[in-house]
This record gives structure tokens, sequence and C-alpha cells, in this order.
């Protein structure tokens, strides 16, 4: 059996910007981002627990992994596993999470 992850709807919307951004310069390697992207979603299903937590910017629910320059965060407790966001390494990490899952973090 394949095991599962779901992309909430603000992940869908960060991979979809991120394939734009890179597609701007070049398709071939906007689609290799996405794909490998959705390889490691796949990889992080298989072993939920593979990603570092990281007190700095989420509670123990919250995993983090990096693909290329992007940071994935996840919900690992979850069945399927919930991708949250997919945001740029460079990004100031803490306001951006603070943003997106701070609601979150009782």
């Amino acid at each position: 059996m394949t095991a599962r992850f779901v992309l909430t709807p603000a992940a869908r919307e960060d991979v979809l910007q991120i394939w734009n951004y890179i597609a701007e310069d070049s398709v071939d390697n906007a689609d290799r981002v996405l794909a490998r992207l959705y390889d490691s979603f796949s990889r992080l299903a298989q072993n939920p627990g593979i990603g570092h937590h990281r007190e700095d910017l989420a509670d123990e629910r919250h995993r983090f992994w990096n693909v290329y320059s992007y940071v994935v965060a996840y919900r690992w407790d979850t069945n399927p596993v919930q991708i949250i966001a997919i945001v740029h390494g460079a990004r100031d990490l803490e306001a951006f999470f603070q943003r997106r899952i701070g609601d979150r973090l009782e």
C-alpha cells in the first residue's frame, strides 16, 4: 500500500508559485523541481518521522524537510501526512511560519 499525503490549499499555492517562478527561466527546471518536491512528499508520507523538529518555528506536531533550497513543513502526526507549506530557505522562516501555522502553536 502506498503511503499518502495531502497538501493544504496554501501548500498547493506554494507549489504553483514555485513552479511559475522557476518556469519564467526554464519549464524543464520547474518540472524537475516539482517532481523532486512530490517525490519528497511521498517519502515523508512513507517515513513521517524523518523530518526535523524546529522549536524555533513550530510545536512538536510539525516537522521540516529540505528539498533543494526549499523548506517543506508538514504535520507528521496525521494520516495522511499533511503538507502545510513549501518556502524558500532564504526567507524569514520564523515570520513566515508564525503567519502560516502560528494559530496552531498552542
